[in-house]
């Protein structure tokens, strides 16, 4: 599968998300200028063509900045993993950008232990008419 970026497969996402809602929305928290973050896109692809039945979304935090609000990312790459149907992330938090690390977290599936930060409501940023909605509430995106 693609890896899609917001500012040009909106449409695309949402219907990723709605044609596979039994996978996970993958995506990278990131910025242009980030020389590492440029490099991690490939790894991003690799495995977004490993994991057909997810959805890998990269997110420039700084083009989508009006979108994401007031979100604190510290660290790059930032990666959040949820369930495509909703509910809340599996991981949310700085991943080590490398091909091993990403692909541990995704084969394991495990749920993350709840976080200081509560999560960005990407989901329902990137899906807005589908049934997929994080249990974050309105004090999400």
């Amino acid at each position: 599968m693609a890896v899609y970026f917001p500012e040009r497969d909106a449409a695309a996402i949402a219907a990723a998300l709605r044609a596979h809602p039994e996978g996970r929305l993958v995506a990278c928290l990131c910025a242009e200028w980030c020389g590492t973050c440029r490099d991690y896109l490939t790894v991003w692809r690799e495995q977004a063509a490993r994991h057909p039945g997810d959805c890998f979304v990269w997110i420039d935090i700084e083009t989508h900045a009006d979108a994401l609000g007031d979100i604190d990312i510290e660290n790059f790459p930032t990666v959040l993993v949820q369930d495509a149907a909703g509910g809340a992330p599996q991981f949310y938090g700085t991943l080590l950008p490398h091909a091993d690390t990403l692909a541990r977290l995704l084969g394991r599936g495990a749920a993350m232990p709840a976080g200081a930060e509560p999560p960005p409501d990407l989901l329902g940023w990137l899906n807005p008419d589908g049934s997929g909605r994080s249990q974050q509430g309105e004090s999400g995106l």
